[in-house]
């Protein structure tokens, strides 16, 4: 049997490196630690059977993205009393709102856990692979700063590609830049830009305060843009080449950009209320903001991880060819249902077409880390 589960994670302050928690609950019968999970609902797409598993389970509200994470099987004992197979499919669900009241809360017991704590919670292997996978795991090993020369040293040779001798001549050249820091600097603004535009496109009172965030984090994305390229210009030595960086920087920028257009495009048209297919790709760009967050500080090291990198890049280029076929879907929806309404239809293809420049540039984005894979890997 099919079944459709989410995966309820938040991350703990601002920082890129910020850590992560996932949601777990408690099964109604053995008390064991499980993802809000539950099978397909007549007239609903998987994600949102998931997301209303996880408002009746677990009392949670966010944006579920419509890619999955992926799956694990498990036995799944039947009031029958056999026990079948069943393949869960997982979605990331990025949690805005926990219910103080909701439909099984007598039921269940739900808690915030570590990522590696939530994997040891649970009882499938598969899942507590998944859970292991969600998270930046090369981060901390690849950003710890070097405490001897020598390891400066290494530092230095294996992000640049370059040998153990020609890194002892750069230690002596003058300052290099924080590109690192800046990147990742860049890569929050992009997580707390999309999550505003989540929240917005989930409606509600929040409205201005929403489009306000993102238009300020659109001015943060704008300041550490010019000091990346103020740094270019007077930095000696750069760890990949000065069009590389400038085009990564720029990239980045250009996605915070499409996500303060769409804002202003709800504020012109004054959209109160988004479409279904717009929360959607709304939720495919929580979590293409979540997985460039993971892989920007992996460039520290970009030879050891150009594996992970690659999945992740990966991932992206499949959630933007999703987006397009719900952009499509959404369209032809509302051109069949707004015949006689011209103008309603031409302020949501506006929007829609708003959306789908923001997952686009994340798509960009996968393909400048890429080019910096292929590069020095």
């Amino acid at each position: 049997m099919r079944q459709i589960a989410v995966l309820p994670y938040r991350t703990v302050g601002p920082a890129v490196d910020a850590p992560i928690q996932i949601l777990l609950i408690t099964s109604r019968n053995t008390r064991r630690w499980v993802i809000p999970k539950g099978g397909l609902m007549k007239g609903l797409q998987p994600h949102a059977a998931a997301s209303k598993e996880a408002e009746e389970e677990a009392g949670v509200l966010g944006a579920t993205c419509p890619v999955p994470l992926g799956s694990y099987r498990y036995r799944k004992q039947r009031n029958s009393g056999a026990s079948v197979w069943a393949d869960v499919d997982v979605y990331p669900f990025a949690v805005t709102d926990e219910l103080s009241t909701w439909d099984e809360q007598h039921q269940r017991e739900r808690r915030w856990f570590s990522l590696e704590e939530a994997a040891r919670a649970v009882d499938e292997e598969d899942l507590r692979a998944l859970i292991r996978s969600f998270g930046a795991r090369e981060f901390r090993a690849a950003a710890s700063p070097a405490r001897f020369l020598g390891a400066a040293v290494d530092t230095v040779a294996s992000k640049t590609g370059v040998n153990a001798m020609f890194a002892w001549f750069q230690k002596l050249l003058p300052e290099q830049g924080n590109f690192f820091d800046l990147f990742e600097k860049q890569a929050a603004t992009l997580v707390a830009g999309a999550d505003a535009l989540a929240r917005l496109a989930q409606g509600g009172p929040g409205r201005a305060q929403h489009i306000r965030e993102i238009a300020e984090r659109e001015h943060d994305a704008d300041d550490i843009t010019r000091e990346v390229l103020q740094t270019v210009r007077r930095s000696f030595l750069t760890p990949f080449d000065r069009s590389a960086i400038t085009s990564l920087i720029n990239t980045m920028d250009d996605a915070i950009d499409e996500m303060q257009q769409t804002a202003n495009a709800c504020d012109l048209y004054e959209v109160s209320e988004f479409e279904p297919e717009m929360i959607d790709m709304a939720a495919i760009i929580v979590d293409a903001a979540r997985l460039t967050a993971e892989a920007i500080p992996l460039l520290r090291k970009i030879g050891d991880n150009g594996h992970r990198l690659h999945e992740l890049t990966e991932r992206l280029v499949r959630m933007e060819g999703h987006a397009d076929e719900i952009h499509a879907a959404g369209l032809k929806r509302l051109f069949k249902a707004d015949l006689t309404n011209p103008m309603h239809f031409f302020v949501r293809q506006e929007m829609f077409k708003r959306l789908e420049r923001v997952v686009d540039r994340f798509e960009d984005l996968a393909n400048e880390i890429d080019g910096l894979v292929i590069d020095h890997s």
